[in-house]
Parts: C-alpha cells; structure tokens; sequence
C-alpha cells in the first residue's frame, strides 16, 4: 500500500510482541510493501487465535508505481495461484485476507490467508484502500518515512486507533507533537533496542556495528532511533518517574554535566535545561526543557507538556560546565548575548 522510498522496510518480527495485546477480537488493517513477505502479515497471520483477531486485513503496492524500483518477481504463492495474471502482479496491489480455517486443518494461520488483486495500486490516499481504512479497528504498520506526515494525517482523520513506527525525531514535527501535547498520542512501550532491526534487500548497504544476516539470510539493519507510536492506552505510561531533588541532583547524579553544576536557564524561554531525563529535579516547578527521548518515560498524570523548540543558553554559562561541548553551527545571537541553541526539547512542568 505504501510507496516504499530505500530507507523503508519490513519490519523484523521480534518488535511485534510487547506491543499488540490490544488487538483481541478486533479487526486489523496491516498495510504493507508486499503481503507476501511482510512480518507484520505473518505474525497477525501466526497469531490470529492466540490473540483472539476477527480479521486481518493487509495490502500491497502495486511494484510499477513504486518510486524505488526493484528486479520484482512475483512469488511462487502467487503464480502457481489460477487467478494470477502478469500484468495485474506488476500494475494492481494485492490484498490478503485472513478470517477462518480455509485449510481445514483445525486452525487459522497463514495457512489460509485469500488473496486478490486490487482495483487500483493500492496508494494508501486511494478511495479503495480508504474504505478499507474505514472499516478497520486498527492499523498496525511501518509507513515510509518520508511519507509520515501524510500517513499519521491518514488514520487521525478516520479517527482509527493505530499502532505504528516513526523516527524518534517525527515527534518534533508540527504535524505530530499537537497531537502528543494534547494527549492524542504516545509512545509505545518500547524505543530504540526494542525495535530489533529492519530487513533490507541485496541492493542496500550493510552499515554499522550491529547491521547483520540472520541465519534465515535476511539482511538486517539495526537501529536505535525508532520508536513505536500509538493511541492505544499501555501501562506503562501511567507509571511516574523516581526523581530527586534539584540539590541532590547537584550532588549525586551519575552525569557529570549535571553534579556540581547549576542548571542553565534559557535565554529565549522562561525555563532550565535539563540535559537528561532522569535529572528532573523533583522540587522544581517552572518549565524544564528535556530531550525528545523524555517522551519514552513521560506520565500525563505527573508531568504537562507545554511546547516543543530549540531553546538557547548563553555561551558563558554553557562555558562554565566542564562537560560543555561547543557547536559554532548551533550559536545564535540573542538580547545582544552570544548563545547556542540546544536540541530540540520538550518544555514541560509538574503537575500540582
């Protein structure tokens, strides 16, 4: 269903686990590359009863209108199937469909997933996958990422709960941090190492320490900066962080940016930098800036979110830290101070 761009790929199956328990007699959209090959259709179609799903729904892209082309041969799956036809395999998506033991042999699985070809492509803003959009509980995917903005505006519009992977830096984005700060959207349970690592084909560069071949041969990307984004509830967040005291912060935390040193304030924003998440001072109760990653550990009931920017801190200040790290690119000039701008940060404060 999704133009896939060459940063884009099946997700591996080990990121699916601590993340679907919501998905029990429910009706599931999963779109996807290719059906055939993606682990989110095979794992909702491995799982079907152990979870309790009412149907599975998952869709293709037809591979000529793809903007990242590929040597395409259809699978033996689909030739040996009566109703294959070679112009449709390379000019119509496909949609699988899971629903009832087809087989006969006691059990719904992969096994019995049906198949056809769609009207269309199965572009995603198309009216055909629309309706099936519509008629779904959920939507589980991994969208292109430099399609995200447009597919996260996809599923609020049809105000579908959805579980799906972005970038850790999407968060910042106008389009995605309204919908965090107004409590419409969160984190899964897990970022980074919980998504174990993206399949990739023979034509994409294996890059860094943890890139790998499994022992099926599938090429693996690792990564650390995804996460899983969703509006359906977990516990996890409701969990409040332990925190100490902006004094005992100063005395005894772990990072040396922080011990012994006073927390910057911003010159552009009436609040102190905190550099990490669990260096919040808990007797604090103006606005922290923290970084994006906060988000992994944030709790609506301890803590409001107020906005999203790069603030800026005076450069004599920054200076006075022995952990400071100086980035010319980054300084600006503000109320006549030389200042350098942070990362992005999430502003926030207690709640009373």
């Amino acid at each position: 269903m999704n133009i896939l761009p060459r940063i884009n790929f099946c997700g591996v199956l080990t990121v699916l686990c601590s993340e679907i328990r919501h998905c029990a007699k429910r009706q599931n959209v999963t779109p996807s590359d290719d059906p055939e090959w993606s682990n989110f259709t095979k794992f909702f179609a491995q799982n079907f009863e152990r979870y309790g799903i009412k149907k599975l729904i998952s869709t293709s892209y037809a591979p000529d209108s793809k903007l990242y082309k590929t040597n395409y041969q259809p699978t033996l799956f689909e030739t040996t199937n009566p109703q294959f036809d070679k112009k449709k395999t390379i000019k119509n998506g496909k949609i699988f469909t899971l629903t009832h033991d087809k087989s006969g042999d006691g059990k719904i699985d992969v096994n019995d997933l049906e198949w056809t070809y769609l009207k269309g492509d199965g572009d995603f803003n198309s009216d055909e996958i629309k309706k099936l959009r519509d008629e779904a509980d959920i939507i589980i995917t991994n969208p292109p990422f430099s399609l995200f903005r447009n597919f996260l505006s996809w599923i609020v519009e049809a105000e579908k709960q959805f579980l799906i992977i972005g970038n850790i830096n999407v968060v910042t984005y106008k389009e995605v941090f309204p919908l965090i700060k107004e409590n419409k959207l969160w984190l899964g349970t897990g970022m980074g190492r919980w998504i174990s690592g993206f399949i990739v084909p023979e034509t994409y560069e294996l890059y860094g320490t943890e890139a790998r071949i499994d022992e099926l041969g599938n090429r693996i990307v690792a990564t650390n900066s995804c996460l899983w984004l969703t509006n359906l509830d977990h516990g996890r967040r409701h969990q409040p962080l332990p925190l100490m005291t902006m004094e005992d912060n100063i005395k005894f935390s772990k990072h040396k940016e922080v011990k012994g040193n006073e927390y910057p304030k911003y010159e552009n924003y009436d609040g102190i930098n905190v550099p990490f998440t669990d260096a919040l001072p808990s007797n604090y109760d103006g606005i922290m800036g923290v970084p994006i990653s906060f988000l992994d550990k944030y709790s609506p009931e301890q803590f409001e979110i107020i906005d999203c920017c790069e603030p800026c801190i005076d450069l004599e200040i920054l200076k006075q830290n022995p952990a400071f790290k100086e980035y010319k690119s980054r300084q600006v000039m503000y109320n006549g101070k030389l200042c350098q701008k942070t990362y992005h940060r999430i502003l926030i404060r207690h709640k009373k």
